[in-house]
């Protein structure tokens, strides 16, 4: 396929304002009528020796080892600290782990009969009633906000 010098430089300039092939193709039958197929594009890009330049990116790898933990402003030393799994137990419609004010960890689950189930290490460990309620809370007020 020929094209004309106005044809050409008209495919350099979308190609620097960051057009990509399939741009460059459909900007081509509409404007200028020209009708090519997507291998003769790139074909004819190397030919004219046009790099498609890539359009910014944000950049999404974040460094968390770095970053700081960020209190909830419900939270002060001795209270319960919730985390939802981002992977659920087997069975399970939500798990996660509890840290209760005595810094017992356990394991819960909340299972479809909507029955909570707690793990802690030690087989005799029983949360105080406080703990309880501020645990049932938290976690309460995490599915709400939508953090799982």
């Amino acid at each position: 396929m020929e094209l004309n010098d106005i044809q050409k430089e008209a495919i350099q300039k979308w190609a620097a304002e960051g057009c990509s092939l399939s741009e460059i193709q459909k900007r081509l039958k509409e404007e200028l009528e020209v009708s090519i197929t997507y291998m003769d594009l790139r074909f004819l890009l190397l030919d004219l020796e046009v790099a498609l330049r890539d359009k910014e990116r944000v950049d999404v790898n974040l460094d968390i080892s770095k970053a700081v933990p960020v209190a909830d402003e419900n939270s002060a030393p001795g209270s319960v600290s919730v985390t939802i799994d981002r992977v659920k137990k087997v069975g399970a419609l939500l798990s996660g782990t509890v840290t209760f004010s005595d810094g017992v960890t356990a394991a819960w689950s909340l299972d479809q009969m909507g029955r909570l189930a707690l793990e802690a290490g030690h087989p005799d460990y029983r949360p105080s009633d406080s703990d309880i309620q501020e645990f049932q809370m938290e976690l309460q007020s995490m599915m709400q906000r939508g953090q799982f």
